[in-house]
């Protein structure tokens, strides 16, 4: 079996070194083999599956979900139907935060028109921060 070094694999994958500790920590990658000097040492095949968590992570994925997509690409025979469900989750997540901030976003040009540019006694944001129930929306 080919074993490459942790710098190796940090070049490689695009994740860093701590990062690649940590994930053996949390039982995202498994134990590397360890040289005469103690030095970890991984499979080059480590570096696709590094590629695959920071993707995932880029996409917002909890650990837990990357933990179980990572297995179920471990076998391409499986059924992708929790691959599926997973996914919609994330993207559901998404949908509810966008529209979180765009009621944020609304709520603070509405502030912002508001604003006289006068003294802080006439300011629209000083006011409707002082009163949410001047808010358009009950939670943002």
């Amino acid at each position: 079996m080919d074993l490459v070094p942790i710098g190796w694999l940090a070049k490689e994958s695009g994740v860093k070194i701590p990062t690649i500790r940590y994930y053996e920590e949390i039982g995202l990658l498994p134990p590397p083999a360890r040289s005469e000097g103690n030095r970890r040492l991984y499979p080059r095949e480590t570096a696709r599956r590094l590629r695959f968590i920071r993707h995932a992570r880029q996409l917002g994925f909890e650990i837990g979900d990357i933990r179980r997509l990572a297995a179920l690409a471990g076998d391409p025979g499986n059924p992708c139907g929790e691959a599926h469900s997973i996914a919609c989750a994330r993207l559901n997540d998404i949908e509810d935060k966008i529209a979180q901030l765009a009621a944020q976003r609304e709520e603070l040009l509405r502030m912002i028109g508001q604003c006289p540019h006068g003294c802080v006694g006439d300011c629209g944001v000083i006011e409707i921060l002082d009163d949410h129930a001047k808010c358009l929306h009950d939670s943002h």
